[in-house]
């Protein structure tokens, strides 16, 4: 299409937003678009025109049959008997490469996820942003951008001395502090320490809390970095908070704030005048006691990101820090860069655990909150991934347990692992026949089940480059569905294997093609999810 319009006598990029679908009406051809409607304004010709000019450039394609101007602007394509079977070909030849392209190639994107403090096991929240953020990881590199997966490590700051407090109050037998952690990890990590260090409880308060700080922050931190590898998210680094202050990265940072003039004093504290850039009020960085304010140390991060040739920085926040947009992007501004480019942030909301058809909220470890563990313990890594990535990372949903852990149609990735599963025994039974991939004849798919099958396979490409250009791999699940109900209603009524002494024809061959190509692309889409594609359920 953008070679068409390339050629047309007009010149306009082509939108991200335009649709190229299948006709509801057969008698309208095997496509329709509204391109020439949206190009229309930026071409500065009338809709029909910029059409005329698309089709001209369309029907000396090979494949294609017809191209018609309908209505105000819309093109109807129909394309040469044969010539959209030949995709099954292309599919199982390009086989795990299918889908990936190159739309966000030289885009270097540092994607920032998970990030939960480590004073406990990976609660639900930072689960569903495990899922989510792999997943979006996973799609932004099959669209040929180079992905860095980072954590960050909260090791600086209050919640981290409350954790040190409360561990080594248990190790002391004594009450936990009024707003400590609790749960069961809180008393085996503080026996674990104990038992490690041995004369730990005999050291002054002071130096005993530092002791209980820094093993029991490694401790937890080697404990959720088990759970992520375990859940198939690893990280490629794991930056600490604490580094940033230790290095100077800090001083740096408001330097080069003051050097561009964002930086002002009042109050004998060091302020960032973020107002400039749309924030509701300017933020303090450095306190009137010289003390980094928790701000100081995203301006740091930012900067390091940036240095480090990052040319997208993307965030993944919960939804309890909505309320840090607005500063975060006042904070990109101030450097110079372009807010919802250079830095993009994603919120996500809560999601809650559902059995029985009431709410799952106590955990057998954690106890106040369900964790990671608790998830995968219930239903299994692939469908607590597939679960947790497709919805929409901004709507807060609930998660069935039961649902999950049903081997129905009705329970999305049994559904679509089922499908794959069928692929392969129909494989198999091909095999046993001795049907084989040695005969290829595309004109030969004319039933309409199968050019509905094709037509959803070759949106696998744009589907992948969509979900990454908006950042949204649940669009990744919810097509993988769609094509699991194709491809079952194609199996129910087009055989790839002959009935008891039917002759083995060109077509069965020749389906085993489409087979093949279906099973390539449900693999190649659960893997983008993190997600296991079995050959028999």
């Amino acid at each position: 299409m953008s070679r068409s319009i390339e050629a047309g006598a007009f010149a306009a990029n082509l939108p991200a937003d335009i649709v190229v679908e299948r006709p509801k009406n057969p008698a309208h051809g095997d496509y329709a678009s509204n391109v020439a409607l949206r190009l229309a304004k930026e071409a500065g010709m009338p809709p029909r025109a910029v059409a005329e000019s698309i089709a001209g450039a369309l029907r000396p394609v090979d494949g294609v049959l017809a191209v018609d101007v309908a209505g105000p602007g819309f093109l109807n394509i129909t394309l040469a008997s044969g010539s959209l079977g030949l995709l099954a070909k292309t599919i199982v030849g390009q086989g795990r490469e299918f889908g990936r392209s190159a739309v966000l190639t030289g885009q270097r994107i540092n994607l920032e996820f998970v990030s939960a403090n480590p004073t406990g096991p990976l609660h639900l929240g930072g689960t569903r942003w495990a899922a989510v953020g792999d997943s979006l990881a996973r799609v932004l590199e099959a669209s040929g951008a180079a992905v860095t997966r980072e954590y960050y490590f909260n090791d600086h700051g209050a919640q981290i001395d409350r954790f040190a407090r409360s561990l080594l109050a248990t190790a002391m037998g004594e009450p936990i502090p009024e707003d400590g952690y609790l749960g069961g990890y809180i008393s085996e990590i503080a026996g674990r320490i104990v038992a490690s260090q041995p004369g730990v409880l005999e050291l002054p308060p002071e130096e005993a809390q530092e002791v209980f700080r820094g093993v029991g922050v490694d401790l937890m931190f080697a404990e959720i970095k088990v759970s992520l590898h375990n859940f198939n998210v690893d990280f490629d680094v794991y930056r600490h908070e604490n580094s940033l202050h230790e290095s100077g990265a800090v001083e740096r940072a408001v330097k080069r704030l003051r050097e561009l003039g964002h930086i002002f004093e009042a109050d004998g504290a060091t302020w960032l005048r973020t107002t400039d850039f749309g924030d509701d009020k300017d933020r303090v960085i450095i306190k009137s006691d010289g003390q980094a304010a928790y701000m100081a140390g995203d301006l740091a991060y930012y900067l390091d990101k940036r240095e480090r040739g990052f040319d997208r920085i993307v965030m993944m926040l919960g939804a309890d820090h909505h309320g840090y947009v607005g500063r975060l992007m006042a904070m990109c501004a101030c450097f110079g860069d372009t807010p919802g480019v250079h830095l993009q942030i994603l919120i996500g909301q809560m999601v809650n655990l559902v059995k029985d058809g009431q709410p799952v909220r106590m955990s057998k470890r954690a106890g106040t909150v369900v964790v990671l563990e608790d998830l995968v313990e219930a239903v299994g890594v692939d469908a607590a991934r597939y679960a947790l990535a497709r919805s929409s990372a901004d709507s807060a949903f609930d998660v069935d347990l039961d649902l999950l852990a049903r081997a129905s149609n009705d329970n999305p990735v049994y559904y679509v692992q089922y499908a794959h599963a069928r692929t392969c025994n129909v494989a198999k039974n091909a095999a046993e026949f001795g049907i084989g991939l040695d005969v290829f004849w595309p004109e030969l798919l004319t039933h309409p089940t199968e050019s509905v099958l094709l037509t959803s396979l070759g949106e696998f490409p744009r589907i992948v480059a969509q979900s990454a250009e908006l950042r949204e791999p649940h669009r990744v699940a919810r097509y993988l569905e769609e094509l699991a109900g194709t491809y079952h209603r194609w199996y129910d009524v087009c055989r790839v294997t002959p009935k008891g002494e039917e002759e083995i024809t060109d077509v069965n061959r020749t389906r085993l093609w489409l087979n093949d190509a279906t099973r390539v692309v449900l693999a190649n889409g659960l893997n983008l999810l993190g997600v296991s594609a079995p050959e028999r359920m």
